[in-house]
């Protein structure tokens, strides 16, 4: 089995402190947390919107240069006070490929052997050109709790028991992993493991469940939607519309700028604005189609695997419009629909704990790679 995601993730002690970052499409998020009695502390934590950099507005996708994502990384840890170098980074999801395969139960020797070349066909590109790893997931009556050092457990000599076995694939092209790691290092860090963002916000808002639950992760240009079950990973999806698209559709309805259009949804969020603009109507008909797409995914894996989703959690910056809990409650159904709450796993000053649990989706990848970072330190 390729060694790469070993070595990427071996930890690094040099400070208590620790950091996770998150270089999304419209913002970057920071947070930084410690270890204390035991316990993970909340230090500080940022948000800074991209859209300035790129002549934009804000909440807008924007696609920055190198230097361009160090120059506002430079400034978020100025602004948020940030005082530690040592980092755990985040892979979009975009940017990287992860497929469950189905395979022989053969001895891992075996596997080592043949998975590189059944991945060849899944992979779009020479696979000398990406990093590339590969797990045997066990089987569903066998399943662990959660990863086993944060990523999935694996199957070899029970592996024989069953006559095919699922085998996750995960591969990023070597010149994200150089272009992450210049942007970390120009910024004055260093990154000990760059983590495919899909595992640092199930860290940070799942429990250890058996049963299968849906992430919804609402981004600014796109909505990723995770299935996991008994902490793996077995389904995966990307909607091509995130919250910009909300934005957009009211500026467009009721005819004013996307500034204005942006500053009014966050402010309304799913109601009607002092001056009578309807931004219910038009939010939720731009939602129907990310909504309905996350219920036929949804719905999809239950009738594949004779199984129910029994949750669904929201979170990205997206997921925290006034409202959208309520709606998207009534699209699912009896599918349960909730906020993720990335702090709660962490304690936090009591005065700004009603402040986090509001604007806690947008963190979660951040604080999942902050938890990912403190287990390492914690393990020496």
């Amino acid at each position: 089995m390729a060694n790469f995601f070993k070595k990427l993730f071996n930890s690094v002690r040099s400070g208590q402190s620790v950091i996770g970052i998150d270089i999304g499409s419209s913002a970057i998020k920071i947070v930084q947390l410690r270890r204390e009695k035991g316990a993970a502390v909340l230090e500080t934590y940022g948000t800074l919107a991209l859209g300035p950099y790129a002549k934009r507005e804000i909440g807008q996708a924007t696609n920055l240069s190198q230097s361009q994502k160090v120059e506002a990384i430079k400034n978020l840890m100025r602004e948020a006070r940030v005082t530690s170098k040592d980092a755990g980074t985040a892979i979009p999801f975009s940017s990287s490929l992860m497929s469950l395969i189905d395979m022989p139960a053969l001895d891992e020797a075996e596997l080592a052997r043949i998975v590189p070349i059944e991945a060849r066909k899944y992979i779009p590109v020479p696979i000398s050109e990406v990093e590339f790893d590969w797990w045997v997931i066990p089987k569903q009556n066998n399943l662990p709790t959660e990863y086993e050092n944060n990523k999935p457990q694996t199957e070899t000599k029970e592996a024989a028991n069953f006559g095919r076995v699922d085998v996750l694939i995960v591969a990023i092209h070597k010149e994200t992993i150089a272009n992450y790691n210049a942007i970390i290092s120009k910024s004055g860090m260093k990154s000990s493991f760059f983590e495919i963002e899909v595992f640092s916000a199930v860290r940070s808002v799942l429990e250890q469940n058996l049963e299968p639950v849906m992430v919804v992760d609402m981004g600014a240009g796109a909505t990723k939607l995770y299935i996991v079950e008994s902490g793996v990973v077995r389904g995966s999806h990307i909607i091509n519309r995130g919250s910009q698209d909300l934005t957009l559709s009211v500026a467009q309805s009721h005819n004013i700028s996307v500034a204005q259009a942006e500053e009014l949804k966050r402010s309304v969020g799913l109601g009607i604005s002092e001056d009578g603009k309807d931004l219910k109507t038009v939010i939720e008909t731009a939602l129907s189609y990310m909504l309905l797409e996350s219920k036929r995914i949804l719905e999809s894996y239950g009738r594949k695997h004779n199984t129910v989703v029994s949750k669904v959690v929201l979170t990205g910056g997206g997921s925290v419009l006034k409202g959208l809990l309520g709606h998207a409650q009534k699209e699912f159904g009896d599918t349960k629909v909730v906020l993720g709450d990335p702090f709660s796993k962490v304690e936090t000053p009591a005065f700004i704990r009603g402040v986090l649990t509001e604007t806690g989706p947008e963190f979660a990848v951040a604080l999942g790679l902050a938890l990912r970072k403190l287990q390492e330190y914690d393990r020496g």
